[in-house]
């Protein structure tokens, strides 16, 4: 176990205390943001993580902030763009705090519409997005062109019915927040972080046994490692192993060097995503992987997307590789994120199940998981709950 603040000479001691009012595992971008949220909040927190902070599906390259479809509005997407909205201030307040940049921007979105029919279907959205995404005093479109709405940047030929261009989609460097989060956390005065520390059970007891054989007394644990949440979670929740509560769901993506104004949309098409980043890369990806052999290995579904995406966007034909990346997602049984508490475990509070949504929610999520652990009500949809994931694995049984 290795303190990510420990000096030299702390070596070999162990990094954690006996006890802790609230133990958080996982330091991916759900356990970051509570660890952050219980910073401000003055709770005496630790923080572990098996390897290193994000080195799991939250160091990943994509980035992209995408809104639901502006259709068939309910209280999922509502959450979501209130969560979509807030992200833009909690940024900016973390980068003022640390003077790091997370490679932030608001750029809006392309989607080309490839088909005839696709056509009225965005027309409509259109019709939606003039009501649903006018909220806060913030008003966002969903224009229907003929040709894209940039110069330069996404083939004609992309489109034969027409282009959509969002103006709500952001972006952000997974990486770069994923390090301003650590570094805010790093001075943080009530958090402790403790990197290559496996946690291996929960029990009754409220205490966390470790791989090394280690314990760690806690007042409540938030449990946020990724798709690993889900077996620790079964074990404390005292399931069965099948029906699963979640599954690992394997993304492949892409890192192009290349110079593209930072401005430009992201590009999203049948699941393909074309990412410009601030720092003059572009990132391609990604492939949602139910069945894999290799779960960290990149194959032929990555050539398959960077030549899709170098089709659509020709500026990107000559750009070099400079990463290829894989990593493992966690997705509930649920399909939503899941939040709370278990009804006879209060002291366990999930708070994982992000899959692709992750970095757009993660902040709203962990205020829900700060609630469970005050046993106040969660402002989340009645979906995302602990509940009602639990009720699909009864459900299934």
């Amino acid at each position: 176990m290795v303190q990510a603040d420990s000096l030299p000479d702390q070596r070999g001691q162990s990094p954690l205390p006996p006890s802790t009012s609230l133990l958080i595992i996982g330091g991916g971008i759900m356990g970051l943001w509570a660890a952050l949220k219980a910073e401000r909040l003055g709770i005496d927190t630790v923080l572990v993580d098996a390897g290193r902070l994000g080195s799991g599906a939250s160091g990943g390259l994509l980035g992209a902030l995408m809104p639901h479809m502006p259709d068939r509005w309910n209280d999922k997407k509502q959450f979501q763009f209130d969560a979509l909205l807030t992200l833009e201030d909690e940024i900016a307040r973390l980068e003022a705090e640390t003077g790091l940049s997370a490679g932030y921007r608001r750029c809006g979105r392309i989607i080309p519409l490839p088909k005839p029919h696709l056509r009225a279907i965005a027309e409509r959205h259109s019709l939606e997005a003039a009501t649903n995404w006018d909220q806060q005093g913030q008003r966002f479109h969903w224009h229907v062109l003929n040709a894209p709405p940039v110069e330069q940047w996404v083939s004609a030929s992309a489109g034969e019915a027409g282009f959509v261009h969002d103006t709500f989609a952001a972006k952000v460097s997974p990486r770069a927040l994923v390090a301003a989060l650590v570094a805010r956390l790093k001075a943080a005065q009530h958090v402790r972080l403790v990197e290559g520390c496996k946690v291996v059970s929960l029990d009754q007891q409220r205490v966390a046994h470790f791989s090394d054989g280690e314990r760690l007394s806690f007042g409540h644990a938030i449990v946020s490692a990724g798709y690993s949440s889900f077996p620790l979670l079964t074990q404390a929740f005292g399931l069965s192993a099948e029906p699963a509560l979640g599954q690992a769901v394997k993304g492949q993506a892409a890192l192009l060097k290349a110079r593209i104004d930072p401005a430009m949309p992201v590009v999203f098409l049948n699941g393909l995503y074309v990412v410009p980043h601030e720092d003059g890369t572009v990132a391609i990806g990604s492939t949602s992987e139910d069945v894999f052999a290799d779960p960290f290995g990149t194959d032929e579904k990555l050539d398959a997307l960077l030549s899709a995406a170098r089709e659509i966007v020709p500026e990107l034909s000559r750009a070099e590789v400079i990463e290829c990346w894989a990593g493992l997602r966690p997705k509930a049984i649920g399909r939503d994120p899941m939040v709370g508490a278990h009804p006879e475990r209060p002291e366990i509070v999930a708070l994982t199940g992000g899959f692709k949504v992750s970095f757009g929610l993660a902040h709203r999520l962990a205020d829900a998981a700060l609630c469970a652990v005050q046993g106040k009500d969660m402002d989340v949809p009645s979906s995302f709950r602990t509940e009602a994931h639990l009720a699909l694995v009864h459900g299934n049984l």
